[in-house]
């Protein structure tokens, strides 16, 4: 393919967004095709292939309602793999609550209920992704986030990042009393620092602002801390990448995810930033208890 190329292959949950993400990519000048079947995926891009297109950025949903057809997604995957076609996979999710009540909200067929209740069909299309799953690029996790929410994220980490590498590094921030972020593949708890929370003049700051990252900076324990933990990333990070695996999310959590788990969730992704990773840094409750 074109090293020029974006290729974007949407796929998840029925349910969880897909068609308003795809709407993102075309809004950003993608050529789209929703719902097409795997077997299809290779014939378009050879089509875009060919000496002369000037299709340069593409975006297609492939899911469940390809029926018998969408089993082939994974072969097809592996086909582009082995041909040296460089692609992404955004995989949206959402919890079974969220779903089950969009799902009676529109009175749509879930495509995987199979004349059933929705919440089966539901559990039986999160066991036939679970593969797919970890493959992405890019996990969402739609349940509590907006259409807007999404489209800016998708912006932001697909459509606007220029650079491509083989694994995508996201650092999410959050409070432990608002629950512990299910997509994390890593967990670290930085409740232990000095809290601005008690600080009267840091309190309605967060992380972000250069008095509170000051603050928690000051702290011997905090140089200490990230001394070690920069070190278990060092070692852990390309042993990640050279295993081949997509995308690792590691969740930095202090009680209300407003400022300690901000500033360092901040440094982690400015440090591998600056050495060449695919980092998207994301910080989930700082709008919290504003």
């Amino acid at each position: 393919m074109n090293g020029a190329m974006q290729f974007v292959i949407i796929t998840g949950l029925s349910g969880a967004g897909k068609s308003q993400a795809i709407d993102s990519f075309e809004d950003a000048g993608y050529f789209c095709v929703d719902n097409l079947p795997p077997e299809l995926v290779p014939t378009l891009v050879d089509l875009f292939r060919r000496e002369g297109s000037k299709v340069d950025r593409v975006a297609i949903v492939s899911d469940v309602r390809g029926g018998e057809y969408f089993g082939r997604l994974e072969h097809v995957l592996d086909e582009l793999h082995e041909r040296g076609v460089e692609h992404t996979i955004v995989f949206l999710e959402a919890s079974n609550e969220a779903l089950v009540r969009r799902f009676k909200e529109t009175r749509r067929r879930h495509p995987a209920a199979e004349g059933g209740r929705v919440i089966d069909g539901i559990r039986r299309e999160r066991r036939l992704l679970a593969p797919l799953r970890e493959r992405a690029t890019l996990v969402i996790d739609t349940s509590d986030i907006s259409i807007h929410e999404l489209k800016a994220r998708l912006n932001r980490d697909i459509i606007q990042h220029s650079r491509r590498t083989n694994i995508v590094f996201a650092v999410v921030s959050f409070g432990y009393k608002y629950g512990i972020p299910i997509d994390a593949d890593l967990l670290f708890d930085v409740r232990f620092l000095p809290n601005p929370h008690y600080r009267l003049r840091l309190r309605p700051l967060t992380g972000l602002d250069d008095e509170v990252r000051e603050f928690v900076m000051r702290s011997p324990e905090t140089s200490e801390y990230l001394e070690r933990l920069f070190g278990l990333l060092d070692f852990l990070f390309p042993r990640y990448a050279a295993e081949g695996k997509a995308h690792l999310t590691i969740g930095v959590g202090c009680t209300g995810g407003r400022h300690r788990s901000v500033t360092v969730a901040q440094l982690i992704g400015e440090r591998y930033e600056k050495q060449g990773y695919y980092t998207i840094v994301r910080h989930r409750d700082i709008a919290r208890d504003a």
